[in-house]
């Protein structure tokens, strides 16, 4: 199996002056669960290189075997620095598209034409997408084949309203995530703050949190069983 993870290209948390990238868990849980079950792993952003880390996932609280594990592994950190162009990959060379959160893709990905074609494509192709936390809102301009939007009717989860406004970014983000999934028609579902959740309608899989990221993954992993 072979599996693209797309990545945010975007480090200004807003107006705040701090950084933002993507979270350091909601890669490395989900790369090893994809590379320890034999998947080809290739990293992209919409930049290409080297995509910034959101430093406050790097910070010793946030830590977890599979975050040690990823720093500690030179040829992942490889990787990571030469993430591919995302305008340069093409869904027929992979099996399936995972996208990490971190707040970054709420102000790139979201917006992003490759980003939203490539999600179209995917599940077009019958192939499966997972989005784990923040990443949810990159579906925000996402549509399906009859024009509606893509989480219309369909069951989703993402970064609910409570947890934002714990990490005190509610008046910070371009938007909330459980917000526009709502609006957007997806039927929200959601566990107590932090704790994992993941959803699954037919070829679409969706997590609330960091912690839901490896369950996420392997939710994504069963398409290939």
């Amino acid at each position: 199996m072979k599996i693209l993870i797309v990545l945010t290209s975007h480090d200004r948390l807003g107006d705040t002056g701090k950084q933002t990238g993507f979270w350091l868990e909601e890669l490395a849980a989900p790369y090893y669960a994809f590379v320890d079950a034999g998947a080809e792993v290739t990293l992209a952003s919409p930049k290409g290189g080297q995509p910034p880390l959101d430093p406050k996932s790097n910070e010793p609280d946030a830590q977890t075997k599979a975050t040690e594990r990823f720093k500690a592994d030179t040829a992942a950190m490889q990787d990571l620095a030469q993430t591919r162009k995302l305008s340069e990959v093409s869904i027929a060379d992979f099996d399936a598209v995972f996208y990490p959160g971190g707040h970054g893709p709420l102000w790139d990905l979201a917006e992003d034409p490759d980003s939203i074609s490539l999600i179209e494509q995917t599940l077009q192709a019958n192939k499966p997408v997972a989005l784990v936390c923040h990443a949810p809102g990159v579906l925000r301009h996402v549509k399906a084949q009859d024009g509606q939007p893509l989480v219309k009717g369909k069951t989703v989860t993402g970064f609910s309203n409570t947890e934002e406004d714990a990490v005190g970014l509610t008046n910070v983000v371009p938007f909330l995530v459980e917000d526009m999934l709502k609006e957007h028609g997806g039927q929200y579902s959601k566990a107590e703050d932090w704790q994992v959740h993941v959803q699954q309608d037919g070829l679409l899989i969706t997590g609330q949190n960091p912690a839901s990221s490896e369950a996420t993954a392997e939710a994504l992993l069963k398409f290939s069983k």
